[in-house]
């Protein structure tokens, strides 16, 4: 069944990788908790831990996927994300990216984003991080730019930032490249539970390389039921700021 939130308009572009047709999401209208926090509108949730985001990022994220210690040795590397939300996760990647790779090394970060928000929220959401003022500042100049999906941006030299459009079920089903590692950060599974499919779990391991990767911030056990049936090995360890656990686990 379609997604009622995800309405779209199509135009006509060249480069675009969904049969040559621009999606242009729903607005996702948000406020703000404390002046700095963004909640969403559409499910109720905050983008991230209210306690720390760009800490939750690393600790998420990056730890729970063994970055960057898995950076040593490959020329490429793939990350495949379910939400891009504020692009606080891109841009503490992207920072450990830049103090972690030798000069031949890329990185393809692919996040796939049903509902964008705006560049003045995204400004907003960003500005509590002084560490990545320099990247935010490149990435909110291009979101102004292009304002809707998808996006794909060789946004350093050894860096792309591709952000592909529509219900991940689908978006994720036609895209065409493996992940080594995967950030699954979807609102909260009892917010957005198509967020957390079976059929989309599903995409996510036949979408990740051999031996790839995947961390989560929730813990519900339905999801990681979900993970397993995939395919996925499970793990679990004590959770960001006080949250009793969080799940990691590779193919």
């Amino acid at each position: 069944m379609a997604n009622p939130f995800c309405k779209t308009e199509y135009l006509m572009p060249s480069n675009s990788r969904f049969h040559n047709e621009k999606m242009l999401a729903t607005k996702h209208t948000i406020s703000w908790e404390a002046g700095s926090i963004p909640r969403s509108s559409l499910f109720d949730d905050t983008f991230y831990s209210r306690q720390h985001g760009q800490s939750e990022t690393a600790y998420v994220f990056i730890d729970g996927n063994r970055l960057p210690d898995r950076w040593s040795s490959p020329e490429h590397f793939t990350i495949g994300e379910l939400g891009f939300g504020t692009g606080l996760n891109f841009l503490e990647t992207w920072r450990h990216w830049i103090d972690a790779r030798s000069p031949s090394q890329q990185l393809l970060f692919t996040s796939f984003e049903c509902y964008p928000i705006s560049a003045d929220d995204m400004a907003r959401a960003l500005a509590a991080w002084d560490t990545l003022k320099p990247l935010s500042q490149i990435l909110i100049s291009r979101w102004q730019e292009q304002p809707s999906l998808p996006m794909h941006w060789q946004i350093d030299q050894q860096t792309v930032l591709q952000v592909d459009p529509g219900k991940a079920e689908q978006a994720v089903a036609q895209w065409s490249d493996m992940a080594d590692a995967w950030y699954l950060d979807g609102f909260s599974p009892a917010k957005n539970p198509d967020m957390w499919s079976p059929a989309l779990m599903q995409q996510v391991f036949d979408h990740t390389a051999e031996t790839g990767s995947f961390a989560t911030y929730t813990a519900a056990a339905w999801v990681r039921r979900n993970l397993q049936a995939a395919g996925f090995a499970v793990s679990r360890r004590k959770g960001f700021a006080g949250k009793r656990e969080m799940m990691f686990g590779q193919r």
